[in-house]
């Protein structure tokens, strides 16, 4: 890279990074699909050294975040390398709606004694500020999976934390176009990258991104440790599908305020939830802390869960599949995943993708209104 990314709008950063300036060199870093490397230049052993191609992502991602990335074979095994730096005996504070794996990764931990675990309210930011003094791990997703709350991360990442004590933040439904939580102060921020960096629902791999020197290394030894690294060739694809993130978040969540909006009034919705409708609970912080709202929307249809279950059946152009942030628009009723007891019954969580807005919405319209009928 010729430009440092403090340089550049991050549009422009997701475009030109991770290339090389070598004269001759491909424009693209290629696949390469290695194990060893002949020894005496640095480089020997892929699990330890890192390879061109996972550096490519964690130079695209890492200058997103103005921090040092770390990439990973998914998401979870990001989130397993954080909570993998906690001491027996610690004590863990997660968000009242959190995302499934993690909360379940950390139930399993307390089942064997590694830690407490204790539960916050994500709207609660008085909560979470005293929860950073005593905390070993304070743990924020926002906006959250899949209520969209958003957390004053401006507040809780400024304020006096425990010696040691780290905060973490998923950041993948925002992305870092949308919100950069180390600005904040926050120690690491998470991205699941198979959702908006990669975008096309082909990959699976996970990034986490710091500012801390010593976090950084403790973060990389873990992956080699664990042996939680990322594919060659979904790095590839990521960095790949990192080119156009801006412009596909950029179509899709004008899209998802569109919907968001009409399903509000539409009246086979009990109740739609997105950050950037005025009657969404924490909308005044998402509009302070957020660039933009994102493309996620949630929604409780009305008749229960037969009713959700119903509109999956009956979308077209949507697509009846988990995941999300991808260029094709996808929904599932979440409760019907195990450990979403928290959830209403009948919540479908939309992944709003680049169709257009009205096919989308006759798509969905027509759903809604056949589920009624």
């Amino acid at each position: 890279m010729n430009q440092h990314p403090k340089d550049l709008k991050l549009e422009s950063w997701l475009v030109t990074a991770g290339r090389s300036s070598e004269l001759g060199a491909p424009l693209n870093v290629p696949l390469v699909p290695a194990s060893n490397f002949i020894i005496g230049r640095g480089r020997e052993y892929s699990r330890d050294d890192g390879t061109p191609t996972w550096e490519a992502l964690e130079e695209v991602v890492g200058g997103l975040e103005s921090g040092r990335a770390v990439a990973f074979a998914s998401g979870m095994a990001a989130i397993a390398a954080v909570f993998d730096q906690l001491p027996a005996g610690s004590t863990v504070v997660l968000p009242d709606d959190c995302y499934q794996g993690v909360a379940g990764l950390a139930s399993a931990g307390a089942e064997r004694g590694r830690w407490t675990v204790r539960r916050v309210a994500l709207h609660d930011t008085a909560g979470w500020i005293d929860a950073c003094k005593t905390a070993d791990l304070v743990w924020l997703e926002s906006p959250s999976n899949p209520l969209l709350g958003v957390a004053d991360l401006e507040a809780i990442c400024a304020a006096p934390r425990k010696a040691g004590a780290v905060v973490a933040v998923d950041n993948t439904f925002a992305t870092p176009l949308n919100q950069r939580p180390l600005e904040f102060g926050a120690t690491v921020s998470l991205q699941s990258a198979t959702k908006f960096i990669g975008g096309h629902s082909d990959l699976l791999a996970g990034v986490a991104t710091t500012k801390d020197e010593a976090f950084w290394h403790a973060l990389k030894k873990s992956r080699e440790l664990t042996g939680a690294t990322p594919g060659t060739l979904e790095c590839f694809l990521a960095v790949r599908g990192a080119r156009t993130m801006a412009l596909r978040l950029q179509r899709a969540q004008a899209s998802a305020m569109a919907l968001a909006d009409r399903l509000q009034a539409h009246p086979a919705v009990e109740l739609a939830r997105y950050p950037g409708l005025a009657s969404h609970p924490t909308h005044a912080t998402a509009k302070r802390v957020l660039k933009g709202y994102g493309t996620i929307i949630s929604f409780d249809v009305r008749g229960g869960a037969e009713a959700a279950d119903a509109v999956c059946r009956n979308v077209g152009l949507i697509r009846h599949a988990t995941s999300l942030g991808a260029v094709e628009s996808t929904m599932e009723r979440r409760a019907a995943i195990a450990g979403q007891d928290h959830l209403p019954p009948s919540l479908l969580r939309l992944s709003v993708g680049i169709e257009d807005v009205e096919d989308l919405w006759k798509d969905l319209d027509a759903a809604l209104r056949s589920a009624r009928a």
